[in-house]
Order: C-alpha cells, then structure tokens, then sequence
C-alpha cells in the first residue's frame, strides 16, 4: 500500500490509503486509528466521502475499541499478583530452583535467575512458564481427543499470535496460542477440539461443526466466550 496522508472528519482522524489490489473501498480499524483503503486509480474525494457517509459507524467501532481496551488487564508482574490460568486467578510465588517453577493448582511458583528481578526480567520468565506448561497440557489434550477419534497429528506447538487462537496445517500440525490456558478450561477443551476435527475435515463445512458439536456439545457458548473475551488474556 501507498504511503498515506492523516486527516480529520470532526472528530475522526483517519488515513487514505490506496492499494493496487482493491477494488473497493473499505474501512478498516487499526492500532493508530482508522484507514480508509481505496483503489489505486481512485479518486480522493471518493475516499472522503465514503468516511463521512459511514461516520456514525466507524465512532461506535472506535468506542467499543476502546472499552475492550480498557478492559486488558495490566499487571506489575510482582510475586504476591494473581494471574489467571484455566479460569483461575493464582497467586504468583518464588521457586527455589529453576525445576521447581510449574503451576499448580492452588499457585504458580517461578523461578528467576536474579535475586531482585524487575518488572521485565518476571514477565519474560513467567511467559516462559506459561508457553512450556500450556504446550504439555494442550499436547495431552490433543493426544487424548486425537485417539478417541481415531485421528493422529504430527506435532504440537504453541505460539503467541494476533489473530487466531489455533490452527491446523495441511501436515497434521496443530498450533495453538498459548495464551488460551488463561480461559476457563472447557474453553481450551473447545479449541482443542475445533483444532483436531481439523485433523479429519480441513474446512469449516457441517461435516466438521458436527465432529467438533459431537465432542464438545456447548462449543457454540465456549466459542462465543473466547471471541467476546480473548481481548482480556493477556501477559
């Protein structure tokens, strides 16, 4: 896309962007604001034009943006805070040693290498936790729903993505965001399933809803819970 110019409408800022690929014009709500995105060979009063037809829109994207914004919690990363894992909040304590660092279910006990970590120093290593213990429990949970259908996967892993909380690849690979350990876990269990029924229906046809409904019967209500909720886990 083409460098693009900030305006102003009332009290939208927002940007012209043109694209060779496009062939409409569009709005679209980034992290610096709104883009309106038209066609290369567009002209520019149509860009205009089309951010004042839709104004009443784009104000009630930019406020529900900025109540989920509000509601992502912000944490000191301070031994004594609570952190949530599988639905619960846990209280964050101090490992002796680097092997006894895990989750349990009443705290999570973190080891760090300095004595009087900072705020940096107790995030990384506690997202360090986190990714090693979500990618054993979604590896058992993947194992244990694979075999019961009959279905098998080449590897499991986790990763910290913006814009989707799994997928399956074309090699049997499930991948999760590890971040979904925060959800209460029939959420997880939703993802899990939706990710391994992948294993056998590489779509989203009523073949594939109805494997997934048949292992977890309320994936509707979980899979409505991590849209309308996802925003909040975070660490």
């Amino acid at each position: 896309m083409s460098e693009a110019q900030t305006y102003t409408y009332e009290d939208i800022a927002y940007r012209l962007v043109r694209s060779p690929r496009r062939k409409r014009l569009g709005l679209v709500l980034v992290p610096s604001g709104v883009e309106v995105r038209i066609p290369e060979r567009c002209a520019a009063r149509y860009g205009h034009q089309f951010l004042r037809d839709n104004a009443h829109w784009v104000r009630s994207q930019l406020s529900r943006a900025r109540e989920r914004a509000a509601q992502v919690p912000v944490y000191e990363y301070a031994f004594g805070e609570r952190f949530p894992w599988l639905g619960r909040a846990l209280p964050l304590e101090r490992a002796g040693a680097s092997s006894a660092s895990g989750i349990g279910a009443d705290a999570i006990a973190l080891y760090t290498r300095q004595r009087q970590p900072d705020k940096r120093q107790v995030q990384a290593a506690l997202q360090r936790l986190y990714q090693r213990e979500a990618l054993a429990l979604l590896t058992e949970k993947s194992a244990r729903l694979a075999e019961r259908l009959g279905l098998a996967f080449s590897s499991v892993r986790v990763r910290r993505t913006k814009s989707k909380w799994g997928h399956c690849t074309s090699r049997g690979e499930l991948q999760y965001n590890w971040l979904v350990c925060q959800a209460p876990e029939p959420v997880v269990d939703y993802l899990v399933a939706h990710e391994v029924s992948h294993l056998r229906h590489h779509n989203h046809s009523r073949a594939f809803w109805s494997l997934v409904e048949s292992v977890c019967p309320s994936y509707k209500v979980l899979r409505r819970w991590l849209r309308d909720n996802g925003h909040r886990l975070t660490l």
